[in-house]
């Protein structure tokens, strides 16, 4: 039965992901008339989750728990949808200039997504600070693993790895890619993956143990599988899989003059 709950909890998160991931993606490449009203009904369900952690937040049971994370997923999810949408990302929204290097290009590039990283840094601060010390941390845990791993992302695309995906860049946003580099390796890669290595199994033994109780299994297996999606995106880096085929139904962008769906 224990096997059965983890290998559920896994396969719900790995649905969530790819789902969510691809809705957002396809709401991304429709017409840019289109985004206010794809906020709109995005920052309903952000209320919503925000609702879902603050009833969650006091109830330990597997239930509570896939509220909580179901809840935390949604609030990052609208928090990507503002900046692919170019409304939280940066003051700066034009390509790196060629001369740029060292210091430079790192505030640089730093300028182009600060007020995104402000306002997740900002969210991540209300959630510690509302569920401190209350029984069900699954939400708050999801939401810090996701912005640590995110981070840990954005700083290696800009040091550089061999692959970044860039077709994950809608047209509005393609000056980004000219703040990344295109390397081998990267001195920070490595820990990544060994950090990123060492929680995923950290959490994986926490569900795994005899004496964890169905709120801890069903809730160490979410954000275990999380971790693990978090080290597999790393990983995607360096080796050079058609990742993006995952969400070719949702990277479809409409033809000049076609009626979006």
């Amino acid at each position: 039965m224990i096997l059965a709950a983890i290998a559920a909890a896994v396969l719900y998160t790995v649905f969530l992901w790819w789902f969510s991931t691809g809705a957002i993606l396809w709401l991304d490449r429709r017409p840019r008339a289109t985004f206010r009203w794809s906020l709109i009904a995005a920052s309903g369900l952000a209320g919503l989750a925000l609702l879902g952690l603050a009833t969650s937040m006091k109830d330990a049971s597997p239930t509570g728990a896939v509220i909580a994370f179901t809840s935390a997923l949604g609030l990052w999810g609208w928090h990507e949808m503002t900046f692919l949408m170019g409304v939280i990302a940066g003051p700066r929204r034009t390509d790196c200039p060629s001369d740029a290097s060292g210091w430079r290009r790192f505030a640089l590039a730093t300028s182009t997504l600060i007020y995104h990283e402000v306002a997740l840094v900002v969210t991540a601060a209300i959630i510690v600070a509302v569920t401190w010390m209350q029984p069900n941390q699954i939400g708050c845990w999801t939401f810090l693993i996701l912005l640590i791993c995110r981070l840990s992302a954005k700083l290696n695309l800009f040091f550089g790895v061999p692959n970044f995906s860039e077709e994950f860049f809608p047209d509005h946003l393609r000056y980004m890619t000219s703040y990344l580099r295109k390397r081998p390796m990267n001195g920070l890669f490595p820990l990544s993956v060994v950090m990123g290595l060492g929680l995923a199994i950290t959490l994986g033994a926490h569900a795994l143990s005899p004496a964890a109780s169905p709120f801890q299994v069903i809730g160490f297996s979410l954000i275990f599988a999380l971790a693990a999606l978090a080290l597999i995106e790393h990983i995607f880096m360096v080796v050079p899989l058609p990742d993006a085929a995952l969400w070719r139904w949702a990277m479809r962008t409409p033809a000049k003059g076609e009626t979006p769906l």
